[in-house]
């Protein structure tokens, strides 16, 4: 009865977000995304809340204020302790969880955490909650993706539109997540640069191949 009552919740679900046109939606004057436009948004004391129903998934934004006398972090490293700790708290909310596929991400200038948390309630019912975290000195930013495990492979191209329609405004700079660089290079100029070498390598191969194939011919 249960699994029948599941499916018939799954099906719900995608009528309720079926065909929605998406719109760009302001979070704050300078955090931009896409959603339904049916979206919801509800503001508490402690965070602001946006979510809507999409085709294969549930998505829902928060931007949490970090305190006013928030000291600014000084390095990377405290920016990667300040993110590690969130996950923890993200996994710590639901019983059964486990983060997966943790991993560093570029949105806009900033550095980012991406990652997948399962849910497992024992009852064969797996949830997945796609995540990237988001940390500023004067805010938090966490952009979620709910779907059941029997969408896993339906949910890539409606995940990816959506996480990849995040705007971040030219105000937001390195420095609004952490001051100082001395640490030595930054994830993002690490992906930079080793994204930049493999390009190069692999057209290096390519005219090798190609000067080999002219040689033999000739």
């Amino acid at each position: 009865m249960r699994k029948i009552f599941f499916s018939f919740t799954l099906l719900l679900f995608a009528i309720a977000g079926f065909s929605q046109p998406i719109k760009p939606v302001k979070i704050d004057s300078l955090v931009t995304i896409s959603l339904p436009s049916a979206y919801q948004k509800k503001d508490t004391t402690d965070r602001t809340i946006f979510s809507a129903n999409a085709l294969y998934g549930y998505m829902v934004v928060l931007r949490e204020p970090n305190a006013k006398n928030n000291t600014p972090l000084q390095k990377e490293k405290d920016l990667n302790k300040v993110l590690k700790t969130y996950i923890k708290g993200i996994q710590g909310e639901s019983a059964g969880s486990s983060a997966e596929n943790v991993r560093d991400t570029i949105v806009g200038a900033l550095k980012a955490k991406t990652f997948t948390l399962k849910t497992d309630d024992g009852s064969g019912d797996v949830e997945y909650r796609n995540f990237v975290l988001l940390y500023t000195q004067d805010a938090t930013y966490t952009f979620e993706y709910v779907y059941p495990e029997n969408r896993k492979d339906l949910i890539k191209d409606e995940y990816r539109t959506y996480i990849s329609s995040i705007r971040l405004s030219p105000d937001l700079k390195r420095n609004d997540q952490y001051l100082s660089s001395a640490n030595g290079m930054t994830t993002i100029t690490k992906i930079e640069i080793f994204g930049s070498g493999a390009v190069l390598a692999a057209l290096i191969i390519v005219a090798i191949v190609i000067r080999r194939r002219r040689l033999a011919l000739g």
